[in-house]
């Protein structure tokens, strides 16, 4: 059976693992934070997402499980990179309260989107949900103690790291997602 794409000339399974490379490579990018200056910082974060946003949201117009749930999670992660890029905070507690709420919301698209899949595509979407439910917990207990340290101390350079923690793992897990699902799309359409 011959899989339809909105790119002619193109396997979407290539295009989607393409995308989910290219978001991999994305959370090495994370590693810049703990080096980046103050208001910086949150330009780094919001470039981040807003290419990663971009590139889910295509890969999720290619395939064919939850497709507008994917294209869903990939808008929200390129509306909160816009948020960053156009709004930047410079301080960690309004950035830690964005991601936490980007991280629940995506969370949230990716059970949907679960929901609607099947096999391996459902398992590696459900955890990229859970990564990003956990990574938003964990942002949620350590906000408190964080914000704390901040104010009486600056950032440091443990908080911001541990904050690039947090993007280079969704990243990954969802780099990751991508590639199952190009995998599973190969197979599908092969």
């Amino acid at each position: 059976m011959a899989l339809e794409s909105d790119t002619p000339g193109r396997a979407p399974h290539r295009l989607i693992a393409a995308c989910g490379v290219i978001i991999i490579l994305l959370s090495a990018g994370s590693a810049l934070l703990p080096v980046v200056n103050g208001g910086a910082s949150a330009m780094v974060v919001g470039s981040l997402l807003l290419v990663a946003g971009l590139v889910e949201a295509f890969a999720g117009t290619l395939h064919r499980q939850a497709k507008g749930l994917s294209v869903l999670a990939g808008v929200v992660t390129t509306l909160a990179g816009l948020l960053f890029v156009f709004n930047p905070v410079g301080h960690f507690s309004p950035v830690a309260v964005l991601v936490t709420g980007w991280l629940i919301v995506r969370s949230v698209i990716l059970v949907l989107a679960g929901r609607y899949s099947t096999g391996s595509v459902r398992m590696w979407t459900l955890l990229s949900a859970a990564m990003d439910f956990f990574l938003a917990v964990l942002l949620l207990m350590g906000l408190s103690i964080s914000s704390l340290v901040v104010a009486l101390f600056g950032p440091t350079a443990e908080i911001v790291a541990g904050f690039a923690w947090i993007f280079a793992l969704s990243f990954v897990v969802t780099g990751a997602m991508l590639l199952e699902i190009a995998s599973s799309e190969r197979q599908s359409a092969g």
